[in-house]
């Protein structure tokens, strides 16, 4: 039965987010905070699975005491729950350790499976935040689960456009680069990176790279390049992933 902590100071949408949870997650236990001291009370005081913050990232100011709470629950998950549904909002809110991305604007379904993929472990942002058809959440297309890596990467739940970014930067594709290479936005790699980052446990893009190679090897991951037609002369069946290449450690 997951324990879920709604925090929002409006009161209507904080009440009807908690009554549509109970309605179609009838076996959940939903408690509300209508302050960030009262949410943080409860975070120090009680274990929840999940904690939904309802903020505005433009006006809300620091996250500083989410990200304490966050960091001193390892075990809860913890995701925004906005109006504001920026692409910068999503990149600070994954930057700061939030585990998903919800907009206010999204319909009742989509909510509740976005609800559902981080639940189950996903790093959720709306696909419609990111290009046209380039979903960058934790659902594909019409709501299909994407499988998810095998052995090493065992624990990573990624879609198939992020595994398409993983094996990429495992190659030492810039971010121009791997834009290019899916054909999408420049802005929208970034997300997909962030999400990555976000998944792997890694603070930055050089061990991204370094643990990316090392899946890549790991799990056999084939290279979108392979099905591109590459030209023949661009020496693309040379390389290989960053781990690969590494000094000789396991």
């Amino acid at each position: 039965m997951p324990r879920i902590l709604v925090f929002d100071e409006h009161s209507v949408y904080r009440t009807g987010l908690r009554s549509l949870i109970r309605v179609q997650m009838q076996q959940a236990e939903v408690t509300e905070a209508n302050s960030l001291i009262q949410a943080l009370s409860l975070i120090r005081n009680d274990a929840f699975d999940l904690v939904l913050v309802g903020v505005d990232l433009s006006s809300f100011g620091s996250l500083d005491p989410l990200e304490a709470a966050r960091a001193a629950s390892p075990a809860t998950r913890f995701a925004i729950v906005s109006s504001s549904d920026t692409r910068a909002d999503i990149l600070a809110s994954l930057a700061a350790g939030f585990h998903g991305f919800i907009s206010k604007h999204q319909s009742d379904s989509d909510i509740l499976g976005a609800i559902a993929d981080i639940l189950s472990g996903r790093i959720y942002v709306p696909w419609s935040l990111a290009d046209a058809g380039d979903p960058v959440g934790g659902r594909y297309g019409g709501g299909e689960a994407v499988p998810t890596l095998s052995t090493e990467a065992d624990l990573l739940k990624l879609t198939t456009r992020q595994r398409e970014v993983l094996c990429l930067l495992a190659y030492g594709k810039s971010n121009k680069e791997i834009a290019r290479a899916l054909d999408i936005a420049e802005a929208t790699t970034k997300i997909h990176l962030a999400a990555l980052l976000r998944a792997l446990g890694v603070r930055n893009r050089t061990e991204a790279a370094f643990k990316a190679g090392k899946l890549v090897n790991a799990t056999g991951l084939p290279s979108p390049l392979d099905s591109m037609g590459a030209p023949q002369n661009d020496h693309r069946n040379d390389e290989r992933p960053l781990r690969a290449r590494s000094t000789g450690q396991d």
